[in-house]
């Protein structure tokens, strides 16, 4: 997958979602919710005297709202420099950030209660070390966080030309040139299948549906805002699974939970419940 690529330094300095503070913490919200409901939390603060780490932090919004939520000690880790610095410089009392790559994090073997990786796997050489890393560091009991991005989403999120994610790299450069996006098409993302083999070593709970159907319970409206989100949530609240589970492979975004022991979500019954996904 692309292992011939440089790591993608500075990342905030030309990707401005990354300093889109408000963006970043509905996000935190969702990612804080679903853990929350897996863990069987609830209240304020759902991490309470948990070790936790944003793996791709960046500028530390979301760093910050999961120290907020209680972690007992937060990490951010990032090789974006500039976004470091501006996290430390804000952030730093309570989280502390750390320049470190993915595939070599900074933490002892069965440390980390909880990590997040939200929306970082296609902008890295090698994902599938970088997740392997992150089982070393997990705990037995530990929960790792996944927004990935689906290939097959018809939408490329970051540039947003329809199908771009489909194309080899060759002409996905041509493509994002032709309309003044970028001079290369540096991202990389997998199918669902690809996603479930990189998996491959973690049991995996999956809260897309899940989320979707109870944005009202998971912040989930920064998904599809407004009458859109709504019209979705009355919609997949009343499909049937096996509807939805005929859509998976497209679907844009996939909310994964991952545990290295099996483990169910201990949260309430949800009009959608998440659904274990088999990696293996």
């Amino acid at each position: 997958m692309g292992t011939e690529r440089a790591a993608q330094l500075e990342y905030s300095e030309f990707q401005s979602a990354m300093l889109d503070e408000a963006k970043r913490r509905r996000k935190a919200a969702k990612i804080i919710a679903v853990l929350a409901h897996f863990l069987g939390r609830d209240g304020d603060r759902p991490l309470d005297g948990l070790t936790v780490a944003d793996v791709g932090c960046s500028a530390g919004f979301i760093a910050d709202e999961l120290a907020g939520a209680g972690a007992a000690r937060t990490f951010g880790v990032d090789i974006d420099v500039p976004g470091l610095r501006k996290a430390a410089t804000r952030f730093g009392e309570r989280v502390a950030f750390v320049c470190a790559d993915g595939t070599t994090l900074p933490f002892p073997d069965n440390s980390v209660d909880v990590l997040v990786f939200n929306h970082i796997y296609e902008h890295v050489v090698d994902p599938d070390s970088v997740i392997r890393d992150m089982r070393r560091v997990l705990t037995e009991d530990g929960v790792l966080y996944l927004g990935l991005g689906n290939r097959l989403g018809i939408m490329e999120p970051h540039y947003k030309l329809p199908f771009l994610s489909y194309l080899p790299p060759g002409p996905a450069d041509r493509y994002v040139r032709a309309f003044g996006r970028a001079d290369h098409y540096y991202e990389r993302f997998r199918t669902r299948g690809g996603l479930r083999r990189m998996l491959r070593d973690f049991h995996v709970w999956d809260y897309t549906f899940p989320v979707l159907a109870s944005p009202e319970r998971f912040a989930g409206g920064e998904l599809f805002p407004g009458a859109v989100g709504r019209a979705a949530k009355a919609t997949l609240e009343r499909t049937p699974r096996p509807v939805l589970t005929g859509l998976l492979p497209i679907v844009p975004t996939y909310l994964w939970v991952a545990t290295k022991t099996p483990r169910r979500p201990l949260g309430p019954a949800l009009p959608q419940p998440p659904e274990a996904v088999r990696t293996r």
